[in-house]
């Protein structure tokens, strides 16, 4: 089989390889900050401003990296030669992908239905439900992370050394978009953070 890098009209920046680069470019980015939200799970009581804070900044990375999985999903299923070509993750991540979106998207509803209503939501256990649904997430995507891990590296540094040989200038595809849905998924996070953390108020009022 002809490798998709090799095929003239296929350039190595956009399709499937742009694709595969835009989810390994945003995992990057999102694994320091699962790893700061977890220090904030070991000190909940001194850190849960930060908890909160960190907790909504995910949103906008989480759903690009969603986005980017959903596409080539999309892309693959409806028959897009190059994305044919490219193949299906194996198997069992492929049945893992299901229940790993559904995990990360009940934590973060749960979570942002804890900051609107409070430690009293009434008859619907949205703590419970959070921490549940915490705990089957962290035990998917530690698979996940182990089974991608190791190509970041290549993926990622692929995309900086075009960004640098470019001077960082964002054309009509390719590198420069990526990185551009980079920025703009963080500075949404950011916005529903500074926005959405006064809400840990109804915490700290008990």
């Amino acid at each position: 089989m002809t490798p998709l890098s090799s095929n003239p009209t296929v350039p190595e920046d956009h399709g499937p390889e742009g694709n595969e680069r835009l989810t390994a470019t945003t995992g990057a980015l999102l694994l320091p900050l699962f790893a700061a939200e977890g220090v904030t799970i070991l000190f909940l009581r001194q850190l849960l401003t930060w908890h909160f804070f960190i907790g909504l900044l995910l949103i906008g990375p989480v759903c690009l990296k969603l986005g980017s999985t959903g596409y080539r999903f999309f892309r693959y299923y409806t028959g897009a030669p190059a994305y044919r070509r490219k193949g299906p993750p194996i198997l069992p991540l492929r049945l893992l992908a299901p229940l790993l979106v559904a995990s990360s998207v009940a934590v973060l509803a749960t979570g942002v239905a804890l900051g609107l209503l409070g430690r009293d939501a009434g008859p619907v256990p949205v703590l419970f439900l959070h921490k549940a649904s915490f705990v089957c997430w962290a035990g998917l995507m530690t698979v996940h992370v182990l089974a991608y891990l190791w190509r970041l590296p290549r993926l990622v540094g692929a995309d900086l050394r075009r960004r640098s040989a470019r001077h960082g200038a964002a054309g009509p595809g390719g590198t420069g978009v990526r990185w551009t849905l980079l920025a703009l998924s963080l500075a949404a996070g950011l916005v529903i953070a500074l926005a959405g953390t006064p809400m840990v108020s109804h915490w700290n009022a008990h």
